[in-house]
């Protein structure tokens, strides 16, 4: 994911979006990707490629600017996560200008948290609860967690342990607020470092941008899948994380059922 960085001890900080060039996908069709978006680094599929699942979607940030949701939703976008927010104060302006048109365009849509070492699980919750109203019909939350080395502001890098620990305590204050728990997402060193498959009842929403995820997260079990941070879509300009959805088109549905916030 493209990131925004923080520092501790300074007042909210707002930044303007972005307005990257835009990029046409039909110049940047790849194998193994859906027809209708690009990428600009493919590559081949050696296992069980993306476009084998039906439900696509993306996540974003104020990197890809004003995005044109119809234009996104007709080619496929079937869900977004944006970012919202980040340690303990900052807020990406992201949010408050494409959440709302992505649901006039019909695409669910959720905010995330990037998680930042410098400050506690209780802080950062809190900081997204402030932020983010609760919403029926919108997905649920979603937690980044993953190692931020271009951090000018804070290199810490806790032992496991209280990495695991920090993510349940987000995870529940969370969950008590919104009626659904986040969804987490990580990167495979992050993952193997911090031993995340011994979490119990966390859906993962997981990276892997050269290999299927079964490959980079051995026997673990996922929802979603980040299988690429440069792909190009209709309507999104710049680059743009693509995900796929586990399931096909009934198990979504089911799935938005019993995971959107109430």
């Amino acid at each position: 994911m493209v990131l925004a960085l923080s520092a501790c001890g300074r007042p909210p900080e707002v930044k303007g979006l972005m307005n990257p060039a835009p990029l046409d996908a039909s110049d940047h069709r790849a194998p193994g990707i859906p027809a209708s978006f690009g990428d600009t680094r493919p590559h081949d599929w050696s296992a069980r490629a993306p476009s084998a699942y039906p439900v696509h979607g993306i996540d974003a940030a104020r990197y890809q600017g004003r995005i044109d949701w119809s234009r996104a939703q007709r080619s496929g976008v079937s869900f977004a996560w944006l970012k919202v927010t980040e340690g303990g104060d900052l807020l990406d302006p992201g949010y408050a200008i494409n959440a709302p048109q992505a649901r006039a365009a019909g695409v669910p849509v959720g905010g995330y948290h990037f998680y930042y070492f410098c400050r506690t699980a209780r802080e950062q919750a809190e900081w997204f609860i402030r932020n983010v109203p609760k919403r029926g019909g919108d997905l649920p939350p979603m937690l980044d967690m993953e190692w931020n080395h271009t951090s000018p502001t804070c290199q810490r890098r806790p032992p496991a342990a209280t990495v695991r620990a920090d993510i349940t305590t987000f995870a529940q204050i969370v969950a008590r607020h919104y009626g659904t728990a986040p969804v987490v997402y990580t990167t495979p060193d992050f993952y193997r470092e911090n031993g995340l498959g011994q979490l119990s009842g966390v859906e993962f929403f997981l990276r892997s941008t050269t290999a299927h995820p079964s490959v980079r997260y051995p026997e673990e079990r996922w929802t979603f899948w980040q299988y690429s941070g440069t792909g190009v879509v209709p309507g999104v300009n710049g680059i743009v994380d693509l995900n796929a959805f586990a399931g096909d088109r009934s198990d979504w549905t089911r799935w938005l059922g019993s995971r959107r916030q109430r």
